[in-house]
């Protein structure tokens, strides 16, 4: 059983920074998407960024551009965002997804096809 486990949330005054990481476990073979996805309260999940096997491809979300960046571990099977100059609308719970036997950088929540639990990120003065 495919296993996603996401750790480093936490509580963050704004222009803070977060380094989240996503530990994925179980039979998988490459290739497989690794998205960041993150759910504010009363509101959709979103995409945030999102990182292919080969080639290696990105895509990230407008509002977090510049500021987030993914990067990909295969030997330790962990993917991470670095978060930096975090704003209160940053705050959610971020998960990590897979999308399995795929090159495709997906920011869609459909189609994803492993989901962690989930870390909470809150940014608050």
């Amino acid at each position: 059983q495919v296993q996603l486990v996401e750790s480093g949330g936490g509580l963050v005054e704004p222009g803070g920074s977060l380094r989240l990481s996503c530990a994925v476990s179980g039979f998988i073979r490459e290739p497989y998407a690794v998205s960041w996805f993150r759910q504010a309260p009363g509101k959709e999940r979103e995409g945030v960024v999102c990182i292919t096997t080969w080639p290696r491809i990105t895509n990230i979300a407008d509002s977090v551009k510049g500021r987030f960046f993914i990067s990909r571990d295969d030997a330790q099977h962990a993917t991470y965002l670095e978060m930096n100059s975090l704003k209160p609308d940053d705050t959610g719970v971020y998960y990590c997804a897979v999308e399995y036997r795929s090159n495709n950088c997906r920011l869609s929540a459909t189609g994803q096809d492993y989901w962690g639990q989930g870390t909470q990120v809150t940014v608050s003065s």
